[in-house]
């Protein structure tokens, strides 16, 4: 049978998800095995579409939320309570995200979620399907355990997201046709799935994604461990990012073992195996937390993959295309608030905040809170590093200072734009440790978390919890404060079942449009999936998750 790679069409809703079928492992106007076998080298070039396929169009330059992986961050973050967004000036592009509009399988914002991850598991098949496993070349087998790390990325991201979890709104777990779609995930696609076998190509359940997940990731640690020919390159899946990419796995498939299949015995394990890949990012990739100046580096901060803590990123660069056309279709136009060309500078509106409640928790003696603009009556107004004194004038109490524009640079987009965004730190895996062996030793798990903030945060930290439950949810706070904007909280809120709670006394929140106080996980965080697939792949049509698009209503 032809095998075929998924492009996803990009256009009507219900244009056909497949293109013709080829006789080749690639196009023909691509490289071909004989060509790989003959020149090792020839390889790189498709391994280094992996990482330009992350800052891409996907569907159409009309929607400026289209702009790639980054994208989805920022996505997963504004449907929390951690991030707010002020929406004065109208030029917010994840409204639909962050007030559940426009979140059903009928609209464009749908589809953009669900393309972007096959175009990027597209790319990662081409390579995958394009170089000999039983190569002897080194630098072959780097690039293969490139392609597999990178699709074990996009499956563990996007499972996570479409994952059907149980939620107030659907407490029976099933859609508009009466079925059943609690653990449901995507459907599986390889270098080797057919036409035939696509169009009829159901979800995977939790177990069977892991699975796969996970041999993809055996298999890039396999070809990585010793080998001598690896790329440098942040931008590339290290063997510790491989490591890290098990421990999110393993910290996501604990909380499904207690939460949906009840097994204490499973949830044991593994959490026991998140903490030990946590760990082995952690030795292995020797990475360092960053220091109170790297982290406030008014040039440097957050947009640059040299410093130490950083073990995998994406990068932009001056000659991209969303770069050079203005670059107010990338991260840093929607995440750096001291800059002069994107959606977030002060005179577009749309400016991005921490939530107030979030902001409250964090201890005036943590350096990382002086990464927002502290409210006038704090002790810490006037202590925040602001790259200059214009934005210390005009931006308001909450408004983000972490991510700043390329060298600093507030007003060339060229360079402002063209910046790295960080896809795994060092510190997540410190968590991760600290919270997996929380759940099966309380002490020692809180132990680990004092470590890591008396050594790296500041000294004067401790706590007097004592139970699993409080030891848990104090490390699952400092983490979302580590790493808010970073696009990782939303799987901790999904997996663990928290509430979102935007409305309260002081909110900043819009209380014309998203102010929404849930009971347990948002049924949003259950993503829907796109019409164009339900439409052609009938082992989907009647499995999608339901939408949750506006069953909540915001509380003024």
């Amino acid at each position: 049978m032809k095998s075929i790679y998924k492009v996803l069409a990009a256009g009507a809703l219900v244009a056909p998800l497949f293109t013709s079928c080829i006789e080749e492992p690639l196009p023909t106007n691509a490289v071909v095995q004989e060509q790989l076998n003959a020149n090792p080298g020839a390889s790189d070039a498709l391994v280094a579409g992996m990482p330009s396929r992350m800052n891409q169009i996907t569907l159409s330059s009309e929607f400026h939320f289209d702009y790639g992986y980054s994208s989805l961050m920022h996505v997963r973050d504004v449907m929390l309570e951690d991030m707010a967004v002020d929406y004065a000036g109208g030029y917010d592009w994840y409204s639909s995200w962050s007030a559940n509009d426009a979140t059903s399988d009928r609209y464009i914002t749908t589809q953009f979620i669900w393309n972007y991850f096959y175009e990027q598991i597209l790319t990662a098949n081409m390579v995958i399907g394009a170089i000999d496993h039983n190569t002897e070349f080194e630098s072959l087998k780097a690039n293969l355990a490139y392609g597999y790390g990178y699709r074990a990325m996009m499956y563990l991201d996007g499972a996570r997201m479409y994952e059907f979890l149980p939620t107030e709104l659907f407490p029976d777990n099933k859609n508009g046709n009466g079925n059943d779609v609690l653990g449901l995930t995507m459907v599986k696609v390889t270098e080797e799935t057919t036409e035939d076998e696509y169009r009829n190509n159901p979800r995977l359940p939790h177990a069977e994604m892991l699975e796969f997940i996970l041999s993809d990731l055996d298999s890039a640690e396999k070809l990585l461990d010793g080998n001598t020919a690896t790329n440098p390159s942040k931008t590339m899946p290290s063997l510790a990012a491989i490591y890290g990419f098990k421990a999110r796995a393993y910290l996501w498939d604990a909380s499904y073992q207690e939460e949906v299949n009840e097994d204490a015995a499973a949830a044991k394990t593994a959490y026991e195996n998140a903490a030990k890949y946590a760990r082995l990012a952690i030795n292995t990739s020797g990475a360092k937390p960053l220091t109170k100046e790297e982290w406030q580096d008014r040039s440097r901060g957050f947009n640059d993959e040299s410093f130490s803590s950083w073990i995998m990123a994406g990068k932009y660069s001056s000659e991209d295309v969303i770069v050079t056309a203005g670059g107010i279709r990338t991260f840093p136009s929607f995440c750096c608030n001291e800059e002069n060309f994107g959606y977030a500078a002060p005179a577009q509106g749309a400016v991005t905040m921490i939530g107030a409640s979030l902001y409250n928790k964090i201890d005036d003696r943590d350096f990382r809170k002086l990464s927002w603009v502290a409210p006038e009556s704090s002790p810490l107004s006037g202590k925040e590093a602001f790259i200059n004194d214009d934005f210390k004038e005009i931006l308001a109490p909450y408004c983000s200072l972490k991510f700043r524009p390329g060298n600093g640079n507030t007003e060339n987009f060229i360079e402002g734009a063209a910046i790295a965004y960080p896809i795994m730190r060092v510190e997540e895996m410190y968590f991760i440790e600290a919270e997996a062996t929380a759940h099966n030793d309380a002490a020692a798990g809180n132990a680990l978390l004092k470590t890591f903030m008396q050594n790296y945060r500041y000294s004067a930290y401790n706590n007097n919890y004592n139970t699993t439950q409080n030891i848990v949810n104090e490390i699952v706070l400092q983490k979302r404060i580590e790493l808010w904007g970073e696009g990782q909280s939303f799987f901790d809120v999904k997996r663990l079942n928290y509430s979102v709670i935007r409305f309260y006394n002081g909110t900043n929140f819009n209380t014309a449009l998203n102010t929404f106080n849930t009971n347990g996980r948002p049924a949003w965080m259950n993503f829907v999936i796109t019409r164009q697939e339900t439409t052609n792949n009938s082992g989907v049509a009647s499995y999608n998750s339901p939408s949750p698009e506006g069953l909540y209503t915001p509380i003024r």
